[in-house]
């Protein structure tokens, strides 16, 4: 379908010219990348009683909006803020209070009307829509044509849901079968619905839905007809595997139909339990590399990274990937990110060796506390040094921290100990503003929220995401790890199971600022999935696109490639040349000479203390014994501060007490 007379407006503020035609992918008159944005129209936030699905398609709304499929709306101004109410209604609150989960969620983009008198209409972006805008397959239309372990996952997701829309009074969202869309592994809702069916109603004078009363029961109900939709009998022989999975879904399925609030425990660590069994059948080959940069504007690198030598140290790689961003300037951000990663380091080569030694597999829940202690642990030992050198507010030293661990804990298949496979857990760790993204040949998929105080405003309930970027401290980070005391810190731990090839991208913001990692991944990652570029090929390109797009900052990158279908095969002769020129692209061998005298003295003084020192014997650490788990770290973290309080010491002589501050959290 062709609009001859739309036109979309560059967002480029020095340009702003309006008239772009819609096929276009950059302005005409500056070459700046166009934003096609997509809205939908919801039926059931609105601040009245229009229907957006009832406006022909092809009108233009308030002089901004095109109606080009019913109810999917494209803005043709992008840059001009949207309008939004005093008193938004009370299911367009539960998109800001849901923000957290948007990988799975819509959010409120802003508010819609003709006149002052015109009722207004919410428009949700971040919907399951596709680059044309269209909306993306129905969950029940794509469920016959992919494999039992994903329909397994997209119940998982949707059973993760559940709480966090029951608290919010929207679980009525995940039963209604035309408001649940797919995109490869993760489900996507069009929109939320309250289960009051009295806010959701957008004409009065339509007769009232019958009310669904949102119920673990009901929601069995609704899987069982997909559950139920191809017969056993339809399944071939070869498929076995298959039909053992369709048929303990069933039970689980028959099982909600008869429980209660209190039964979801026990119906979740089933399903958890069935996803990973199935997951654990499939194959996971991994291979991992990264590198970090100066800049072409910096003379010191903050950021610090793993892996970046080769070989990587074969304890860790290559489950495990770590970016630091150093916050606090020379000799502070960058001793910050050196201590949290050789911290990091040193635990999770501790975690990893005590995995073979367990009887049974960790919860996920017992994985996440650990982890989190972890990072606690690494927190703190930055926020004494600050304290001990009266360190106070922007002068104190911080680091953001992403770092993904691919968890190859042995899953039972079997009655026989020696029937496992290999665990297809990835979990994420999260602080401050570094990014985590999954992708393939087809999507890209952001997986961390950053925090900042524009994420702060939407938590709250204060604006949507677009309005809060407006304000001039947006990206100000609301925390980072030793800029206060851990239980200060909500360190953000995500889990996810690797069911399909792709490629997890770890990136600072010298990489991820002004969305250069959404307008540049399709062709890097499509060359890797394809054997035409090798891995670290790969990131180097991803250093190239942030020293010549962004070039303001350190930039570092940490790509693992996960496939589940065949090994890496080797590179497609010829391989790309090396597109990065900057000698620093790579720079850990180069690392020592860009540090300062005083940081070299903090980080290389002495060795730092063998992973058996807080090691707790595999046969003692249980999930039932945490404690003693969390002693070991408590004596890590003494050895740790003891070790860092001499060093501070020594640094103290070869530098001034006063050490220069780049950036640091912003007060809430």
């Amino acid at each position: 379908m062709s609009y001859p007379s739309l036109r979309i407006q560059c967002v480029n503020s020095d340009c702003l010219h309006p008239d772009n035609a819609p096929d276009q992918a950059v302005c005409d008159r500056c070459q700046t990348p166009l934003v096609h944005r997509y809205l939908w129209a919801s039926s059931g936030a609105n601040c009245g009683v229009v229907n957006p699905a009832n406006i022909p398609v092809d009108t233009k709304v308030a002089d901004r909006y095109w109606v080009i499929r019913p109810q999917i709306w494209l803005d043709t101004q992008p840059v001009r803020a949207a309008d939004v109410p005093n008193l938004m209604p009370e299911t367009a609150l539960a998109y800001l209070y849901l923000y957290s989960h948007r990988l799975h969620l819509p959010g409120l983009y802003g508010f819609c009307a003709e006149t002052e008198e015109t009722p207004a209409i919410a428009l949700l972006d971040n919907a399951p829509l596709d680059a044309t805008g269209q909306l993306l397959p129905h969950l029940v239309t794509a469920w016959k044509t992919v494999s039992s372990v994903r329909q397994i996952y997209w119940l998982w997701q949707i059973l993760q849901l559940w709480r966090p829309l029951r608290q919010q009074g929207v679980a009525t969202s995940l039963l209604v079968p035309d408001n649940l869309h797919v995109e490869g592994w993760r489900v996507r809702l069009r929109e939320l619905l309250s289960d009051r069916p009295e806010l959701s109603q957008p004409d009065s004078s339509t007769e009232s839905p019958e009310p669904i009363t949102p119920s673990l029961k009901g929601l069995g109900a609704l899987w069982q007809t997909w559950v139920t939709a191809v017969p056993d009998s339809a399944l071939p022989e070869s498929t076995a595997p298959e039909s053992a999975a369709q048929n303990l879904l069933q039970e689980i399925c028959q099982q909600m139909q008869t429980a209660e609030e209190k039964d979801f425990e026990a119906i979740a660590t089933r399903l958890d339990t069935l996803l990973l069994e199935q997951t654990a059948q499939m194959p996971l080959y991994l291979d991992i590399a990264g590198a970090t940069t100066t800049g072409p504007q910096r003379n010191h690198n903050e950021d610090a990274c793993f892996p970046i030598a080769s070989p990587a140290d074969e304890t860790l790689a290559p489950y495990v990937g770590i970016i630091c961003d150093g916050i606090g300037g020379h000799e502070g951000g960058e001793v910050a990110s050196q201590l949290a990663l050789r911290s990091l380091q040193l635990q999770i080569r501790v975690l990893l060796a005590e995995l073979p030694g367990l009887a049974e597999p960790l919860t996920p829940a017992v994985v996440k506390q650990q982890l989190t202690e972890t990072v606690r642990v690494v927190n703190n030992l930055i926020a004494n040094q600050n304290d001990t050198q009266k360190r106070e507010l922007r002068q104190r030293m911080g680091t953001t921290l992403v770092m993904a661990l691919q968890f190859p804990q042995k899953i039972p298949l079997g009655p026989e100990p020696t029937q496992t496979g290999k665990s297809h857990e990835l979990y994420l760790v999260h602080v401050g503003d570094s990014r985590a993204y999954w992708l393939t040949s087809n999507y890209v998929h952001q997986l961390t929220l950053d925090d900042d105080v524009a994420t702060r405003e939407v938590l709250m309930g204060r604006s949507p995401y677009q309005e809060s970027l407006r304000r001039p401290d947006s990206g100000a980070l609301t925390q980072a790890l030793g800029t206060r005391k851990a239980d200060l810190v909500e360190v953000n731990v995500q889990r996810f199971v690797l069911e399909e090839d792709g490629l997890l991208l770890l990136c600072s913001d010298g990489l991820s600022d002004y969305d250069r990692v959404e307008q540049c991944w399709q062709p890097i990652a499509q060359a890797v999935l394809e054997s035409k570029i090798s891995l670290r090929e790969a990131v180097q390109e991803w250093i190239s696109i942030a020293n010549q797009k962004n070039g303001h900052d350190n930039t570092s990158v940490v790509l693992m490639r996960c496939l589940v279908s065949q090994p890496p095969q080797p590179v497609s002769p010829p391989a790309l040349p090396d597109p990065v020129a900057e000698p620093q692209a790579i720079a850990l061998p180069a690392l020592d000479t860009e540090l300062a005298d005083s940081s070299r003295a903090l980080l290389y003084d002495e060795e730092p203390p063998k992973p058996a020192t807080a090691s707790v014997s595999s046969s003692t650490w249980k999930p039932l014994t945490l404690g003693v788990r969390l002693l070991g770290l408590l004596v890590l973290a003494v050895i740790a501060g003891i070790l860092g309080m001499a060093i501070w010491q020594q640094m103290e002589r070869s530098a001034s007490p006063s050490l220069p501050s780049s950036s640091s959290p912003a007060p809430q």
